[in-house]
């Protein structure tokens, strides 16, 4: 069974791909695996012991938002044939009590929430107890029979109604900038300018609906080791955390992730199932799996319900005068969860007085997590559709406002972008979309029923890189091996990583591996915030720069060769060889090197380190330019978006097939966040009520259609070496926005809250 898992873990391309570059369009070398069901997931693993079989867990959730836990009726759970254990607060294998065990590496400020802790009830659908059964059925069964006595205690889920309770962030999480002090006077430029518009926005709570359910595969060893299965974005943050929890050696422990079917931000912290599968596991000494259910999904954290005002004031020419942009944002009691949503309105036009502020609200929710393109995915929209509602006063195009005022240097602290092709996103976009022949005028294009509208929008993203480390092994029959503990959620890091490799070596794909997703493997920083490629992929390069150069000294010592006066600076690797480039008549097999130093392999590390103080010198950031069209229902308030132009400037772009996909993936999910997705509360319950897929709306192939996407040339070697930036969040950006503003074209209506549904579309 190990052999089989190890071999799934590390894909391999199909014979006959060739030679490849960096930026072709090599497609997914693990696609075969994951279409044939030969992948195999958290909950999919299979665990071959006849003398402990695997036995499955069933959470059990609380039906209160706030109290304590008074009771619990046991006797019919524990009936039912094949039931094992129920691990409550009372009866779970000892923890650690500190909550800073409990933090993961990408943990807020304030104490994470800690499953069957104590008999405290902070948030309705809380964990309150694990059924563990030798079936699942039986646990599932079980699981319905339990029975919680509570002593509820008044809760508050309501943000719209506590926004004076706004306070900011008493404790800030790694890699959270908070909103910088004001440039200028943006209150007295803000009043003296003749044209001005101020307006909130608001936008509902959204839920991560990865087509993977959360689980976790606890296999327990004769020697008491645990080999975990998690559906996490980082194997190394899931074994981190399980450590320090349950006070064990990170030598007992490992986890592996070989395969994620998404996350987008959900799988960036462990989730509950985690700790509650190696409780089951510690306790009853045997190999536990823990799924939860699509309801369950929702039971834990979710993008944050946000409520923002914007003012922006210009003259009449268009050129802005001060820009005022102030979010509040929901929190839960225990844990101050931030973004940034405001910073971006600093950083995206030209204007010498600008004002942000964010606050949160403690509320009697879990703590809310990242998602997508955190944080800009509602501060971007809120600035872009009040800087369309900005063009329409000016009796101006949308385009021309923003060209107006165009940012050469960031706003904020003048500093130099270290790349920025933002122009040249807004003109190829444009021309591609056909925005000249846009009327000014809302209410001008209608065919049959329907009203027609162009609406635009800017997007940006940080361009960010982190440290990790990458291992290569070169075999002596040409195969080459490259590790780091990177994850895959989709996103095609086994692909771009195995691409990357094979170019620096000059090696066909289907000679190059690459291994992800086990807790073992060379350090690698969680996979979030689009920087993968710009951190793994570079450590992938520079070890193979490492490999290239150990490769060029074995070979200079070959006798006969014509390289010993050669620099190494003047070789290239091509096809399976090395050799000078202006003299390819010299080549030197790889297989041949190896082979004269009777080298059965040879092995290079890496360490990537960013170039922090040549980094922070610059403005950092990916940019886009998304052009959409809408046909508005006059009768009925629908929304079709029929055409999407996304041009995206993201440094060097690696794969163009799989940056494709994931740009138009992300437009998709804008469409969804635009028109579709909340997540509604009844307050009166403190509950989340539309906890499954038939009433959380998300966007169906019936509603998308064409979409064309752009990658404005772009080359950025202070981001990252490979002068790539990342283009997972991008895409999303700006989708919504633009979407809104296409409705207002289309119908002369402005709606300012997420989503836009038909009753709002339709609202006078």
């Amino acid at each position: 069974m190990t052999d089989l898992i190890d071999a799934l873990a590390v894909p391999r391309a199909d014979a006959g791909t060739g030679h490849v570059r960096v930026g072709d369009p090599v497609s997914r070398i693990d696609g075969r695996a994951k279409v044939t069901g030969q992948a195999r997931y958290a909950a999919e693993v299979q665990v071959d012991d006849p003398a402990s079989p695997l036995v499955y867990g069933v959470v059990v959730n609380s039906t209160i938002a706030r109290g304590r836990i008074t009771g619990f009726a046991l006797d019919a759970a524990l009936a039912v044939p094949g039931v094992l254990d129920i691990l409550t607060h009372a009866n779970k294998p000892k923890t650690r009590s500190a909550g800073l065990f409990y933090k993961d590496m990408t943990a807020p400020g304030g104490t994470p929430f800690k499953p069957l802790h104590d008999a405290q009830i902070a948030y309705s659908g809380q964990p309150v107890a694990l059924v563990v059964a030798e079936s699942f059925e039986a646990a599932r069964h079980a699981a319905s029979l339990v029975r919680v006595d509570y002593a509820m205690e008044p809760h508050d889920t309501r943000l719209l109604a506590n926004l004076h309770r706004g306070r900011k962030p008493s404790r800030l999480k790694a890699g959270y900038a908070p909103p910088p002090a004001e440039k200028g006077d943006a209150r007295a430029a803000f009043d003296a300018a003749p044209v001005k518009i101020e307006a909130e926005y608001h936008s509902g709570v959204e839920h991560h609906n990865p087509m993977e359910l959360f689980a976790s595969t606890v296999i327990r060893g004769a020697d008491g080791h645990l080999t975990i299965y998690d559906k996490t974005q980082s194997s190394q943050n899931s074994r981190w955390y399980v450590s320090r929890v349950f006070g064990l050696s990170k030598d007992r422990v490992t986890v592996r992730n070989p395969y994620v079917g998404g996350a987008f931000g959900s799988g960036l912290r462990p989730q509950y199932q985690l700790p509650l599968a190696v409780m089951a596991a510690l306790k009853l000494e045997r190999s536990v799996r823990v799924v939860l259910t699509r309801q369950q999904m929702f039971s834990f954290g979710h993008r944050p319900e946000t409520q923002q005002r914007i003012g922006l004031a210009a003259e009449r020419d268009g050129t802005l005068r001060a820009i005022r942009h102030h979010a509040v944002a929901e929190t839960s009691r225990f844990e101050d969860y931030v973004e940034v949503v405001v910073n971006w309105s600093g950083q995206l036009y030209r204007c010498d007085n600008i004002r942000l502020g964010y606050q949160v609200v403690p509320l009697d929710h879990y703590s809310p997590m990242d998602m997508r393109a955190p944080g800009a995915a509602h501060g971007v929209h809120a600035l872009e559709v009040a800087m369309d509602e900005l063009s329409y006063v000016l009796d101006m195009d949308p385009l021309a406002l923003r060209l107006k005022n165009y940012a050469e240097r960031n706003p904020m602290d003048d500093l130099p972008y270290s790349t920025k092709e933002l122009r040249a996103c807004y003109l190829q976009g444009a021309e591609r979309f056909g925005w000249a022949a846009r009327p000014l005028a809302p209410r001008s294009m209608k065919e049959g029923h329907e009203w027609v509208g162009w609406g635009m929008a800017t997007g940006t993203w940080d361009a960010m890189q982190m440290f990790a480390r990458a291992s290569a092994v070169l075999h002596a029959d040409g195969r080459l091996v490259v590790s780091s503990a990177a994850t895959d959620i989709g996103t095609g890091t086994y692909t771009v990583m195995a691409q990357i490799a094979a170019a620096a070596m000059g090696l066909p794909m289907e000679q190059v591996s690459f291994q992800l997703g086990d807790s073992t493997l060379p350090v690698a920083p969680i996979q979030g915030g689009s920087s993968h490629v710009t951190t793994v992929g570079s450590a992938v390069e520079g070890v193979c720069e490492k490999l290239q150069r150990r490769l060029f000294g074995m070979a200079r010592a070959m006798p006969g060769t014509a390289l010993r006066k050669v620099a190494f600076e003047e070789m290239e690797f091509v096809d399976g060889t090395l050799r000078r480039a202006v003299d390819p008549s010299g080549a030197v097999r790889l297989v041949d090197v190896l082979a004269h130093a009777r080298a059965a392999r040879i092995e290079e590390k890496y360490l990537m380190l960013p170039h922090v103080f040549q980094q922070r010198k610059y403005q950092r950031a990916t940019h886009s330019a998304v052009f959409c069209e809408v046909r508005v229902d006059e009768l009925l308030g629908t929304v079709r978006v029929t055409r999407v132009v996304s041009a995206v400037a993201a440094g060097r772009i690696i794969n163009a097939k799989t940056a494709r996909s994931q740009v138009s993936g992300a437009v998709v999910w804008g469409i969804s966040q635009a028109l579709h997705e909340e997540t509604l509360t009844d307050h009166r319950l403190g509950r989340f009520m539309n906890h499954n897929l038939s009433e959380y709306h998300v966007a169906v192939n019936a509603d998308i259609h064409d979409i064309d996407v752009i990658f404005v040339q772009e080359d950025d070697r202070i981001v990252s070496r490979l002068g790539a930036k990342g283009v997972g969040e991008i895409g999303i950006v700006g989708v919504a926005a633009a979407v809104c503003n296409a409705i207002f074209h289309a119908t002369g209506r402005r709606v300012r809250s997420l989503p836009m549904t038909p009753d709002k579309v339709m609202a006078p």
